[in-house]
């Protein structure tokens, strides 16, 4: 909408490539979904899909009752610092969250699996937790060194006088 309050309609052309760009996108999801699917039920012994479901339904419940609003109230506390932070910062900050928890829903399962003591000991030989805990921290030196750098070259780009000052 402008300020007139009225809708500006796009050119043809962009409105076309849109379509184009959603079909596109639409079906190369559709064909990994079902790809997805076929490979589950190809590799999966049929007395283990319920376990697969339940884990999919944790992972579902997980993203939406913790993940999506830990996301959410993050950027709302960094909105609310005001204008010292700027909304790539934000971003870098909320990146950063859904990186580390989506690596935490993927090692997880091998934390819980190593805590019942295989009987293979080989099959599981890494501390995951202790992995999980290292990429935490790394996930979040990389994020605040980036927000820093970030922080910093809004506060020169701030201190310059305008061009259009005389």
């Amino acid at each position: 909408m402008n300020t007139a309050g009225t809708t500006t309609a796009l050119p043809e052309s962009v409105d076309r490539r849109m379509r184009v760009a959603r079909t596109a996108l639409i079906l190369t999801g559709t064909a990994g979904l079902l790809f997805g699917v076929y490979v589950l039920f190809d590799t999966v012994r049929i007395a283990r899909l319920p376990g697969v479901a339940l884990w999919i339904g944790a992972a579902i419940v997980l993203h939406d009752a913790v993940l999506a609003v830990l996301v959410f109230f993050c950027g709302i506390l960094l909105r609310r610092a005001g204008r010292r932070v700027t909304g790539t910062i934000v971003l870098v900050v909320q990146g950063a969250i859904v990186v580390g928890s989506i690596m935490t829903l993927i090692v997880v399962p091998a934390i819980v699996a190593q805590s019942l003591a295989p009987t293979n000991p080989s099959l599981l030989p890494l501390d995951y937790g202790r992995n999980l805990a290292l990429f935490w921290v790394a996930v979040a030196l990389v994020a605040t060194v980036w927000s820093a750098l970030l922080y910093a070259r809004s506060k020169r780009a701030n201190q310059r006088p305008s061009s259009r000052q005389s």
